[in-house]
């Protein structure tokens, strides 16, 4: 996918200014995105062989990624980090509601 049509993409989703983007509809994107990716390999390949690892530390595997970022065409590489960060930065929103609303329904269940 070239830069041009992801940005369609996200404004067509989300909005000009992302006025209309919730953890949930984050998620749902973020989800389709990497479906059509896995759905693009397949086409093009046999079958998928996954990398031989070994156990490997989250920090390792991230560190890993962001050097393999490094590699990527300017275009490829800014999709992936755009997503990436829109993916954590909603995650991180997603948990801060979890957290104020949380006790609100803790508070309901014990009245009843």
């Amino acid at each position: 996918m070239r830069l041009e049509e992801f940005k369609q993409r996200v404004e067509a989703e989300f909005g000009p200014k992302l006025q209309n983007a919730t953890p949930a509809n984050v998620r749902e994107f973020l989800d389709r995105l990497q479906q059509e990716a896995w759905d693009n390999q397949r086409r093009y390949c046999e079958r998928y062989v996954m990398p031989e690892e070994s156990a490997r530390t989250y920090e390792e595997v991230m560190k890993e990624f962001f050097v393999d970022v490094l590699e990527l065409p300017a275009e490829k590489a800014v999709m992936l980090l755009w997503t990436l960060a829109l993916d954590l930065t909603f995650a991180a929103i997603e948990h801060q509601y979890s957290e104020v609303l949380d006790p609100l329904f803790r508070t309901a269940e014990t009245t009843d």
